[in-house]
């Protein structure tokens, strides 16, 4: 894995989750967090067939994430991230290594024991936010508690509690089409914490949104990691990478690149410079 090297203000000598400063100077060392990680991956690998080629999407991977950490997994097409994210996310099973979450091995279930582990341990938010179209705001948020067995009580409860989470209390009973994309996406993050997951997989969560919608995704998205949620996002965009505090890149089915940022940008500050939507269009007039 290649060894990053950034420069910061000078600053006393010390370590800070896995990083050793040096005089301005920050250099990767392996992690040494306290605590059994909530992901842990060795050797994992993944093969597909097709026809008569075999395409080897993922070639030993070792990765840990730890509890309340925000990663971002970075790589071009064909990197190998999409498919790492699967088999994190329990949407496919490895053909070779071994994955952990949340201190159970998961590798080996079969395909209705990574279902459960789905419901239970895993919110998902997506790039096409994945919404009933008749369903309400609310409707959408407790449809995991559902799967689970909730009782209707409690789902309702939650799935309140879970959109006012993300500002959208009184927005429960409007209809995807009676929201913006950045409210779709925010009912899409209320989903994802109802069952109290042990990690949210955000694939691409601001790909379908503009400049500043993608940003006010992202300060709900650190509010959320604030609080100790642990969050993977996947995306294709630098910028939105550096909201996150560890960056994570894969190239040909490796991870190439695993840097922390000691400071990451803060999206409520960035939100602070940037013009409310339709106050462009105006000054344009």
């Amino acid at each position: 894995m290649e060894r990053t090297e950034s420069r910061l203000p000078n600053r006393e000598i010390g370590q800070s989750n896995g990083i050793v400063y040096r005089d301005g100077a920050v250099e990767e060392r392996p992690r040494t967090f306290k605590g059994e990680p909530i992901i842990r991956v060795e050797a994992l690998t993944k093969e597909y067939r097709m026809g008569s080629n075999v395409v080897r999407a993922l070639r030993g991977v070792d990765l840990e994430v730890q509890a309340g950490e925000f990663a971002a997994v970075m790589g071009p097409s064909g990197s190998g991230k999409s498919t790492f994210m699967n088999l994190v996310g329990c949407l496919d099973r490895p053909n070779g290594g071994q994955y952990w979450l949340d201190g159970l091995l998961v590798s080996s279930l079969d395909r209705d024991e990574l279902a459960a582990i789905r419901n239970r341990k895993i919110g998902f938010i997506f790039q096409g936010f994945n919404l009933l179209a008749r369903a309400s705001a609310l409707g959408n948020v407790m449809l995991p508690m559902l799967y689970a067995g909730l009782n209707a009580r409690d789902r309702r409860e939650r799935g309140l509690q879970a959109l006012e989470a993300v500002g959208l209390a009184d927005r429960a009973q409007h209809k995807p089409s009676e929201l913006s994309g950045g409210q779709q996406q925010r009912v899409a993050i209320a989903r994802s914490l109802v069952n109290d997951p042990a990690i949210i997989l955000a694939d691409e969560p601001t790909g379908n949104l503009d400049s500043r919608t993608s940003v006010e995704v992202m300060a709900v998205l650190q509010g959320l990691n604030d609080q100790g949620i642990t969050i993977i996002l996947v995306t294709h965009e630098a910028d939105i990478a550096s909201y996150c505090g560890r960056n994570v890149t894969f190239k040909d089915g490796k991870v190439v690149r695993d840097t922390l940022l000691p400071q990451p940008r803060r999206a409520a500050e960035v939100l602070l410079t940037m013009p409310v939507i339709g106050e462009a269009e105006e000054v344009v007039a």
